[in-house]
C-alpha cells in the first residue's frame, strides 16, 4: 500500500496511503445529474454493476461513449430533482475522485412499480451517493435550492459565474489540425467570401510553431504573421492560436531558459524537474500554482510572442496535463508543485490554473481593458470563470453527434455554460449528411467550431457539393441571425448563473416526463431544439412542454399548444426549433462576413404571443469585447407585450450605451386578427402610424421600419 505500480512507472506514496470518503442519502430523488466530464446520459445511471464515476482529467484518445471513464475534465457538482426540489452537493476535492450511485428504484419497470403501489408498498424513492477521494480533507456544500435557479446561484456564489465572453467568440470558428501555412489561411478565408458564409475566427494547431515552441511562429511557414493578422483584422476577423503548457527542452528557447532560471517547473520527489514527453518531445511543465507564474505568464503574451497583435486569442490544449510517457498518460502523482503540494492533491486543478493564467495574460497583454477568449480542454469547478470548454477528441460518428448534447447539457448544469464539440467529429471522415447534421446541430450550441484531426481530408463547408453548402450556409445564417440573443443568454449567465443551455427540466421542474430527457432542450427559457441526430431521419418525435402554453415553430410559425407529443417530419433542411409563447426574442437579420460587422446593424424583435396575448423579453447590448460594461456602459432592455401594446423600457437605468441600432421591424406571431392601424409612440414624440402587413393563414403581424433607435423607450399600440 505505500508503493504502487502501474505498467512501467511507480507512485512511490511518500505521505503514505490516503482516502477520504462520506455517504449521503437523498429520500425522495430518482433523478441525479452533473458531475461532468463523462461521455454518458445526462440522468446518472447507478453504478451499482459497474465501475463509480470516476473524476480525474486525463487525455483519452477516441473515448469510449455511455461509459464512467474519466475525461479531460472534472467537477464534483452532482444535482438530485424532483417535483418538490431541487439540490447540490459540492465535493471540493480536487484529488482523483470517484462517485458511486446506487437507488432503491433501479431496475424497476414502470410495471412493477405500479404493482409496489397495487399492494401498498410505502418504500420512499431514494439515491445514495457515495463520494471517495485519494487525498485532502472532506471539504463539501450543501446546496439546498430549492429551485433550479437556487441552487445554479448558490454554485455561482462558491465558484463564480460564466465569464462574460467577447462577441465575435459566439460567431463560428474554423478550425483543423492544422492549416498549414500563411497561403492556405488566406485561402480558407478567401473561400469563406467566395461562398458568402460567414465566420468569425480561424484557428491554428500545434504546426503554426517554430519546433512546437508555444510562443513563436515557424519562420517557413508563418514569416510574417502581422501581416496575415492585419489581413484578418481589415476583414473584422480573428486567429487563435494553440499553447499547451509543455515547455520544450531547449537552451536556445527563450522561454525554457527563463522558465528553469526562476525555478518554475514541477518538481519530481527527488526535486529535479519534472520531465514529460508531449508534441514537443522532452518537456517540462509550468508548475501554474505559483502567483509569481502568473506574472510570468501574463509578460509571456505582452512581450515574447512576437508577430501577435490584440486579434490573437488563445487554445489551451493537452492540459489535464497529458503526458505521453505517463501513468495513464499523465504526470506521476507524486511529482510536488509550488508550496510543496504533490500532484496527487491538486491534479484535477492543473488544467484550471493553466486556462487561467491565460486569460490574465490576455487581459494584461490589453492593459486590463479587453475581455479574453480562451478555450481549454481540462477543467474543474471555477473554470467558468475563463472562457470556453469543449467536449475533446470526438469523432465522425453518429453516436458521437448525439452525445454531444448531454455532455453539453451537464457542463451547464455545473456553472460552464460555453460549451460546445468539434462540428463533424475530430477522428474520421464524415459522410455529407452527418457533417450537415452536425453543423445544424453545432448552430445552437453555445461554442461552435469545426475541427478535425490532421490525418482527415479538408472539409471546410463548401467542399462537399452545392446542395451540402446551401444548407451549411442556412445553418450558419440561423446561428448569426440570433446572436443578440445568444449574447443577452451569456450577460443572464455571467450576472446570474443562469445556464445558457439548460435541460427541460429546469424551466418545468414539475414535469417527470422531462427529467430524463437530453435529445433536446432549451436555450434560455425561450426556444427549444431538438437537432436531428439519426441518419435517414424522415421525423422527430419531440415534447412540448408546459401547461396551458404555446409554442411556434420559428420557420412556419405554426402554434402548437402544450403539452403535447408531435411528430415532426424532417427534411435534410430541418433544424426544428420553437420559441415558447410568451417570449421576445431580438434578432439581426442582414447578412455580413463576420459578427463584428454586423454591428451597427438593425434589430428585429420577433414577439410570440401567449394565449393572453402577452409576452416580454430582453435585450443586453454593450461594445462587445471590453470590460467597460463593469463601468455601466451598456444597455440592458425590457420589451413587453401586453393589451395591444409593445413598449420597450430599460431594465438597469444605470446602464447607458450609445448605438446607431435602430428596430428594423417587428414580427408578431401568433395574433388574433388584423389590427386596423399600426401606432408609434415615444416620450416627447408625436404619433406615428406605421406600416403593417397581416398574414391571416399564419396569424403573423409585420411591423416595417418603426425606425427608433434600440436604446429608445417607445410604446408600439395595435388596434
Amino acid at each position: 500500500m505505500w508503493e504502487e505500480t502501474f505498467k512501467t512507472h511507480t507512485d512511490s506514496k511518500p505521505n503514505g496511503p490516503s482516502s477520504v470518503g462520506l455517504d449521503f442519502s437523498l429520500p425522495g430523488f430518482e433523478h441525479v445529474y452533473g458531475i461532468p466530464e463523462h461521455a454518458d446520459n445526462l440522468r446518472l445511471r447507478t453504478t451499482e454493476n459497474t465501475d463509480p464515476y470516476r473524476l480525474y482529467n486525463l487525455d483519452v484518445f477516441q473515448y469510449e461513449l455511455y461509459n464512467t471513464m474519466a475525461l479531460y475534465g472534472a467537477v464534483p457538482l452532482l444535482l438530485a430533482h424532483n417535483v418538490q426540489r431541487t439540490l447540490g452537493i459540492f465535493w471540493l476535492n480536487a484529488a482523483e475522485s470517484w462517485v458511486d450511485i446506487s437507488s432503491n428504484t433501479a431496475g424497476k419497470t414502470l410495471l412493477g412499480k405500479m404493482l409496489q403501489y397495487i399492494q401498498g408498498g410505502d418504500e420512499t424513492p431514494q439515491t445514495d451517493v457515495r463520494w471517495m477521494s485519494e487525498s485532502g480533507i472532506i471539504d463539501v456544500f450543501i446546496l439546498l435550492g430549492p429551485s433550479p435557479s437556487d441552487v445554479f446561484k448558490q454554485y455561482g456564489s462558491l465558484t463564480g459565474t460564466q465569464a462574460l465572453p467577447p462577441y465575435f467568440s459566439l460567431g463560428y470558428h474554423q478550425c483543423r489540425w492544422n492549416y498549414n501555412d500563411e497561403e492556405d489561411v488566406r485561402n480558407v478565408d478567401a473561400g469563406f467570401d467566395e461562398h458568402n458564409l460567414p465566420y468569425d475566427v480561424i484557428w491554428l494547431d500545434i504546426e503554426h510553431a517554430d519546433g512546437k515552441r508555444y510562443f513563436t511562429w515557424d519562420p517557413h511557414k508563418f514569416p510574417t504573421p502581422k501581416n496575415m493578422l492585419t489581413g484578418l483584422k481589415e476583414k473584422r476577423r480573428k486567429m487563435v492560436t494553440i499553447v499547451d503548457p509543455h515547455i520544450k527542452i531547449d537552451s536556445g528557447y527563450r522561454i525554457h531558459s527563463e522558465i528553469r532560471s526562476r525555478n518554475f517547473y514541477i518538481k519530481t520527489k527527488d526535486g529535479g524537474d519534472y520531465e514529460g514527453w508531449c508534441w514537443p518531445g522532452r518537456s517540462d511543465l509550468w508548475h501554474f500554482f505559483s502567483p509569481f507564474l502568473f506574472v510570468l505568464m501574463m509578460l509571456t503574451f505582452v512581450f515574447p510572442y512576437q508577430g501577435s497583435m490584440d486579434n490573437l486569442f488563445v487554445w489551451n490544449d493537452m492540459n489535464e496535463p497529458s503526458v505521453f510517457n505517463g501513468p495513464e498518460v499523465t504526470m506521476h502523482k507524486d511529482a510536488v508543485h509550488w508550496g510543496g503540494w504533490e500532484h496527487r492533491d491538486v491534479h484535477n486543478l492543473y488544467g484550471l490554473y493553466v486556462h487561467r493564467a491565460t486569460a490574465e495574460g490576455l487581459i494584461h497583454r490589453s492593459g486590463g481593458k479587453e475581455r479574453p477568449f480562451v478555450l481549454t480542454r481540462a477543467f474543474f469547478a471555477g473554470s467558468q470563470r475563463y472562457g470556453a470548454v469543449w467536449t475533446g477528441d470526438n469523432a465522425a460518428e453518429w453516436e458521437h453527434l448525439k452525445i454531444s448534447l448531454p455532455m453539453c447539457l451537464s457542463l451547464a448544469l455545473v456553472g460552464i455554460s460555453f460549451c460546445g464539440a468539434d462540428v463533424g467529429g475530430f477522428f474520421k471522415n464524415p459522410e455529407p449528411e452527418l457533417l450537415v447534421r452536425w453543423y445544424q446541430a453545432g448552430a445552437y450550441q453555445p461554442f461552435f467550431r469545426a475541427h478535425a484531426h490532421l490525418d482527415t481530408p479538408r472539409r471546410e463547408p463548401w467542399l462537399h457539393g452545392e446542395a451540402n453548402t446551401e444548407l451549411i450556409r442556412e445553418a450558419l445564417l440561423q446561428r448569426y441571425t440570433l446572436l443578440p440573443y445568444w449574447y443577452t443568454l451569456f450577460y443572464n449567465a455571467h450576472r446570474d448563473a443562469e445556464p445558457v443551455m439548460r435541460p427541460l427540466w429546469v424551466e418545468f421542474p414539475s414535469d417527470v416526463s422531462t427529467f430524463a430527457m437530453d435529445d433536446q432542450y432549451l436555450l434560455g427559457s425561450a426556444l427549444l431544439v431538438h437537432p436531428v441526430t439519426e441518419s435517414g431521419a424522415r421525423g422527430l418525435q419531440i415534447y412540448l412542454p408546459g401547461t396551458g402554453e404555446v409554442w411556434y415553430d420559428v420557420h412556419t410559425h405554426q402554434k402548437y399548444e402544450s403539452p403535447q407529443k408531435l411528430y415532426q417530419p424532417v427534411t435534410m433542411s430541418s433544424i426544428p426549433v420553437f420559441q415558447r409563447g410568451g417570449s421576445i426574442i431580438p434578432r439581426k437579420n442582414r447578412q455580413r462576413r463576420s459578427s463584428d460587422c454586423m454591428e451597427d446593424d438593425p434589430f428585429t424583435l420577433y414577439v410570440a404571443l401567449d394565449l393572453r396575448g402577452e409576452a416580454q423579453g430582453n435585450l443586453y447590448l454593450d461594445d462587445g469585447h471590453s470590460f467597460s460594461y463593469q463601468q455601466n456602459e451598456f444597455l440592458y432592455r425590457k420589451f413587453t407585450h401586453s393589451h395591444g401594446k409593445l413598449t420597450s423600457s430599460s431594465l438597469d437605468l444605470n446602464g447607458k450605451f450609445d448605438t446607431p441600432s435602430w428596430l428594423e421591424r417587428v414580427v408578431i406571431i401568433g395574433a388574433a386578427a388584423k389590427p386596423n392601424i399600426v401606432t408609434l409612440y415615444q416620450p416627447g414624440g408625436s404619433e406615428v402610424h406605421l406600416e403593417f402587413d397581416y398574414n391571416a393563414q399564419t396569424s403573423v403581424i409585420t411591423v416595417r421600419k418603426p425606425g427608433v433607435n434600440i436604446a429608445s423607450d417607445f410604446t408600439i399600440s395595435f388596434r
